[in-house]
């Protein structure tokens, strides 16, 4: 709270209605000629906060006008009742009760389905809302490289095993032409045999008729 002070020369007083809840400092003050004087009005901690947010305290700030060459410790309560003769000007404060500020958002955590949790409304905006736009600037990339480092190796995988594949259909395949031509070989051999003995025996019975 700032008061401040005309052409005179003024002598300050603040009261307030309960003056065990609120600590004012300073409550008494001489203010100088076209000057202004700061004063702290601090609230003692509360039991608990009020259901309607409503609050009947009120500051009452008094002024006199200063007899030249008073200083603060001159100052006294008397100086303020109306018996004392003094010009008093007052004016009332009413105190009203407003709500803390809301607690920073919490940083974004991955959900279960893998996506950003939300932190502002769904377009991103609010306080927040940038700092999440920068978080997922820099976590999907992340998952893009991580997703297609994971399908190159997949696909070598697959490759490099049908590549086995093929080297041993090759092998199965010279082998099984290797039997099929052992098989041919030893098969025309024995009907030469045959064809041969056939011949002799007929040569045979022929030089013998």
């Amino acid at each position: 709270m700032r008061h401040a002070c005309g052409r005179s020369r003024t002598t300050d007083s603040v009261k307030t209605t309960s003056p065990k809840k609120y600590s004012v400092r300073p409550n008494t003050g001489v203010v100088l000629p076209r000057s202004t004087c700061d004063v702290v009005v601090t609230m003692q901690a509360q039991r608990e906060v009020p259901s309607d947010m409503q609050c009947k305290d009120k500051f009452l700030v008094q002024s006199v006008v200063a007899p030249s060459g008073i200083n603060v410790k001159d100052v006294t309560g008397e100086m303020f009742m109306k018996e004392s003769g003094n010009k008093i000007e007052e004016m009332k404060l009413r105190v009203t009760y407003v709500a803390p500020p809301q607690p920073p958002s919490p940083v974004p955590e991955e959900s279960e389905e893998g996506s950003p949790s939300r932190v502002e409304s769904e377009n991103g905006d609010g306080p927040a809302g940038g700092f999440t736009r920068a978080l997922r600037e820099r976590i999907e990339p992340q998952e893009k490289s991580l997703e297609a480092g994971a399908l190159i190796s997949k696909l070598t995988e697959e490759k490099n095993s049908a590549i086995q594949q093929n080297h041993k259909i090759r092998q199965e395949l010279d082998m099984m032409r290797r039997e099929v031509s052992k098989r041919r070989g030893g098969g025309f051999s024995f009907v030469i045999v045959i064809i041969v003995a056939l011949i002799g025996i007929f040569l045979g019975y022929m030089m013998k008729s």
